[in-house]
């Protein structure tokens, strides 16, 4: 039985006027954005690490939809489960039973953690942030959240309060007690818990802004400092965990941090169906949910979806079976460590780092008269402006995706699929450094491209 609508038919009839319909119903600006910086392609096709463009071109994907395509693109086993799942016409979201997807997600998840005991599941990264400081302001009984400089923990009210870009905060105060300090700076942060009014300190262990490590020691460290003071640790792996660093998840890769809440969200759902999920101590959850009049005190209508838990499921039992995680450490040990060769070599690129699969690629002034005077031309209108000028023409001209690691950042960050592969990693550096010699040889289409970006930079202000 039908009645009549055909996607494919509708896709085929309208799907060329994707960008008018952006600009006329969603956020305007998105398409105008993609227009300036040369980014307005038509995608058609996708699998792995890879896309297809309305020519049948190959483009590499070096950013995973900003992290959600852990395992790339139409990964045959979460696709499978997908539809066995449809198939199997369960009775979803009844409210009323205690269905066997999220208990069996759950277990999985918490294998990987064994120092935790529980899961919330929502829909997004930032629902698992907003769960995380619901619950431990419940918890403790405090009301105040420390977060780091340059944090991005979501744009919801709760995670935009523990937001370290004033960009995204602006306009939308007052929020959440909250108070900032700088990754690594663990004097603040003893400062602050003698107040007694914290309840958890928030924290990337790789910032995703700008790709900064927290330092060797620090979350250990953190950690003991938060717990002689009766407060709480949540890591944020929204975009670190599952992988991403070479480990499941990026915490574990400083001995002893064994964090009271995590997030989770982005890979876990094979890049299908949104869902996030928090991780947490049993104390945790059974103060939160003390009582049977208390069962629905946090919830979600579409957490637990059986959709979300049977792409998760499928996500972690191909992380197992095909190695993902140690695949992730040696390829993104191959790709940072070709990268970081090509270092003294430009005098334009000062740093190379981060784990895994997880790179930030900082750019800096040079030394040399004539590229000095254009790099000063850039950050006198606008920093960041270089590093758009790099990832224009990795795009334009050699068809590899990539972004700027944040607003008024000079920073390229490398997200790619965890499924990407030694000829991924050739085909990535060699148009890096095709790229790096346009720059540094005065190659006149980039810095032409440069100043393009400079008349936009000066007419928005």
């Amino acid at each position: 039985m039908t009645d009549g609508f055909d996607l494919r038919a509708l896709l085929a009839e309208r799907g060329g006027e994707r960008y008018e319909l952006h600009a006329r119903y969603l956020n305007p600006q998105l398409p105008r954005m993609l227009h300036t910086i040369g980014f307005d392609k038509v995608y058609e096709r996708a699998a792995g690490a890879h896309f297809w463009d309305a020519d049948g071109v190959d483009h590499l994907d070096m950013l995973a939809g900003f992290g959600v395509m852990g395992l790339g693109r139409h990964h045959p086993v979460v696709r499978r489960a997908l539809h066995d799942v449809l198939d199997a016409d369960l009775p979803d979201l009844t409210r009323f039973d205690c269905p066997p997807l999220p208990g069996l997600l759950a277990e999985r998840l918490l294998a990987h953690s064994p120092h935790l005991d529980r899961v919330f599941f929502g829909n997004s990264g930032t629902e698992a942030v907003e769960t995380a400081l619901k619950f431990a302001r419940y918890a403790t009984g405090r009301p105040r959240i420390v977060y780091c400089d340059h944090a991005f923990h979501g744009l919801t009210t709760g995670a935009l309060s523990v937001n370290g870009e004033k960009g995204f905060r602006a306009g939308f105060d007052p929020l959440l007690p909250d108070t900032p300090i700088a990754l690594g700076d663990l004097g603040a942060l003893e400062r602050e818990l003698r107040r007694g009014d914290v309840a958890a300190f928030v924290v990337e262990p790789i910032q995703g802004k700008g790709v900064h490590e927290a330092p060797p020691g620090f979350l250990a460290a953190a950690q003991e400092l938060l717990h002689r003071h009766g407060a709480l640790l949540i890591a944020d792996e929204v975009q670190t965990g599952l992988g991403r660093t070479g480990d499941f998840y990026a915490y574990q890769h400083e001995d002893g941090v064994e964090p009271d809440l995590v997030c989770v969200a982005k890979a876990l759902s094979g890049g299908y169906v949104p869902v996030g999920a928090t991780l947490g101590k049993e104390w945790i959850f059974k103060k939160v949910y003390s009582s049977m009049d208390r069962v629905l005190v946090h919830s979600a209508s579409f957490g637990s979806n059986a959709q979300a838990m049977a792409a998760g499921l499928a996500v972690l039992s191909v992380m197992e079976s095909e190695g993902t995680v140690a695949h992730a450490r040696r390829i993104g040990a191959l790709l940072k460590g070709r990268l970081e060769e090509l270092v003294p070599r430009y005098e334009l690129l000062h740093q190379i780092r981060g784990r895994g699969l997880m790179i930030g690629i900082e750019f800096g002034r040079p030394s040399s008269l004539g590229l000095r005077g254009r790099w000063t031309m850039l950050q006198t209108a606008r920093k960041g402006l270089f590093a758009q000028m790099v990832v224009a023409p990795l795009l334009q001209r050699h068809r590899i995706l990539t972004q700027v690691s944040g607003d008024r950042l000079e920073v390229i960050k490398l997200i790619p699929p965890l499924v990407i592969d030694e000829a991924d990693v050739d085909r990535f550096v060699t148009a890096f450094t095709a790229v790096m010699d346009d720059a540094h040889g005065g190659g006149g289409l980039l810095w032409d491209f440069g100043r393009t970006l400079v008349k936009q930079a000066v007419a928005q202000r």
